[in-house]
């Protein structure tokens, strides 16, 4: 099969669809990759590494959608929509939740979509968002741990503290992968970190995890009012697969927050966890609300692109080669993880929690499979 992989336009958005190792991959199992000039130059993926394992190189976009697989990082910009074809396959991270403008013009033009945040292996987990989410968890402390410096509006607290002063305080609202791994970096600073989450046997394994150090909490309302009030960065870490996030934070539990505190939202990507989050870029990441520093970035995991790229090759290659090797619609019948990918399919809707909150008609992926 041919395979198209363009160059990703959104603000800074570096990462590449697929790695010159998976292209070699993808060459050995018989099929060609055609991927967009330069699309990985920045991360140290240049033409000459793609050529070398086998791919060819396109000069424009067109070509690349020209393809009937299309494999590539972000939802697709506006310019990108325009040159998609009926019945082409898509396989990205969507989030259409968030975004039912996209998921209405994705509608019209009848591309089969086919989302990673949605795909679920034997254990029911999510793993095509896993990786991104380890990253974008323990940039989440990076990234707030930088906004409390005064410069960027924070209040100033050096989250590991000193000898003699207290440490910062950091409250993590979800226990899953994007939470773990923000505690993970939290507690290695030598913040003092709380960790909310409404599932007793997470939080039971987080503390076998980490130990003492790690407080946790039930998350109620009045938890969070409590501890959200007190913090110097809270994360916002909260998923529901395919569907937008819960706003746990309302404008006043963020009134309530300490002045210069800061809010990382990685929620972000699926309409973000408070009242108070709206999208932010990596050119202009930060911004003030009600005296907080929300830091709402919607494509966090490209501010560390090979990183990410590679820990995202690792877990979709096996996915493409099976979409490429059995064709979309057999490798989607052989795999329930794999169809429960399936968000669009020439103009409906096939996610049963993307129709519930974009208000339309769900269509079984077993259904329209046939």
């Amino acid at each position: 099969m041919l395979i198209g992989v363009p160059k990703e336009i959104k603000d800074y958005e570096f990462r590449v669809g697929v790695t010159p190792a998976g292209v070699r991959a993808l060459a050995d199992a018989g099929h060609q990759v055609l991927i967009e000039s330069h699309a990985g130059e920045r991360i140290g993926f240049d033409d000459a590494l793609y050529l070398a394992a086998g791919a060819k190189i396109a000069a424009t976009p067109a070509e690349v959608y020209g393809c009937p697989l299309v494999v590539k990082v972000k939802e697709p910009q506006p310019s990108e929509v325009a040159l998609l074809m009926e019945g082409q396959v898509l396989f990205t991270y969507f989030h259409l939740a968030a975004d039912p403008v996209l998921a209405s013009r994705l509608m019209e033009k009848k591309i089969v979509a086919v989302a990673y945040e949605t795909v679920t292996d034997a254990a029911n987990s999510l793993p095509l968002l896993t990786p991104m989410s380890e990253v974008a968890g323990r940039i989440a402390i990076q990234a707030g741990a930088t906004a409390l410096h005064l410069a960027n509006g924070g209040c100033g607290v050096l989250l590991g503290g000193v000898p003699g002063v207290s440490p910062g305080k950091v409250v993590i609202l979800g226990g899953g992968t994007v939470g773990a791994n923000a505690a993970r970096m939290a507690l290695g600073l030598g913040a003092e970190v709380t960790l909310l989450d409404v599932s007793l046997p997470r939080l039971r394994h987080l503390e076998d995890v980490f130990g003492a150090r790690l407080k946790t909490r039930f998350a109620e309302a009045h938890a969070i009012a409590e501890l959200t009030a007190g913090a110097d960065l809270v994360v916002g870490a909260v998923l529901v697969a395919g569907k937008r996030a819960p706003k746990l934070l309302t404008r006043t539990l963020v009134q309530r927050m300490k002045r210069g505190a800061v809010f990382v939202d990685v929620s972000i990507d699926q309409g973000g966890s408070s009242e108070t989050s709206r999208p932010t870029t990596h050119s202009n990441p930060i911004y003030i609300e009600e005296g907080v520093v929300h830091y709402c970035v919607t494509n966090m995991p490209a501010a560390c692109a090979r990183t990410a790229t590679q820990a995202l090759t690792n877990a979709t290659l096996p996915y493409v080669l099976a979409l490429a090797g059995k064709g979309w619609k057999d490798a989607m019948k052989a795999d329930h993880g794999l169809r429960n990918g399936l968000n669009l399919h020439l103009g409906q809707v096939t996610h049963a929690g993307l129709a519930a909150d974009l208000g339309y008609p769900w269509a079984a992926a077993e259904t329209v499979l046939g």
